[in-house]
C-alpha cells in the first residue's frame, strides 16, 4: 500500500470511486485506501447517485466513460448539490482543458499515472479539504 509522505488530515477523507472495470477498480481502490482515506468503490454512476443520496463524501473520483450515465454528468449532478466537493476524473483520456467549466475543485488523473503521482494528487486534495474545514 502506498502511503503519503505528508502529515495526514486530522479526520478521515471519504472518497466515492466509480469505475466499471473490476480489475482497475480493485487496483485503484487498494492504491488510494489508507488510514486517512475511506473509499467506497462502485461500478456505475447510477449506484454512485444512490449512495450520494444516503451519505456524504468529500471526493468523487470517477471514470469518464461509464455504461449508462457518463462520469462527467455524474460529476455535474454531484457538484450541483455539493459545491465544496472535489472531483477527480481517473480516465484514459488526456483532459488538457475544459475542467474549469465544472468548478475549481476538479482535477484529472490518467489511469496510467504512476502510483507516486496519484498519491501526490490525492495528498494535495486531502490537504485542501483539510484546510477548508
Amino acid at each position: 500500500m502506498i502511503t503519503s509522505s505528508h502529515i495526514g488530515p486530522s479526520r478521515v477523507i471519504s472518497y466515492l470511486y466509480v469505475e466499471d472495470n473490476d480489475d482497475i477498480r480493485e487496483s485503484i481502490e487498494s492504491l488510494i485506501a489508507s488510514d486517512t482515506r475511506q473509499i467506497t468503490a462502485v461500478a456505475s454512476a447510477e449506484t454512485a447517485l444512490s449512495l450520494i443520496a444516503q451519505s456524504k463524501y468529500d471526493v468523487l473520483m470517477t471514470d469518464i466513460s461509464l455504461p449508462g450515465m457518463q462520469g462527467t454528468e455524474l460529476a455535474r449532478r454531484w457538484l450541483a448539490v455539493n459545491d465544496a466537493g472535489w472531483v477527480i476524473f481517473c480516465t484514459g483520456y488526456d483532459l488538457k482543458g475544459g475542467l474549469e467549466t465544472l468548478g475549481k475543485n476538479v482535477r484529472s488523473a490518467l489511469k496510467t499515472l504512476e502510483p507516486e503521482e496519484l498519491d501526490a494528487l490525492l495528498a494535495e486534495v486531502d490537504a485542501r479539504i483539510e484546510a477548508a474545514t
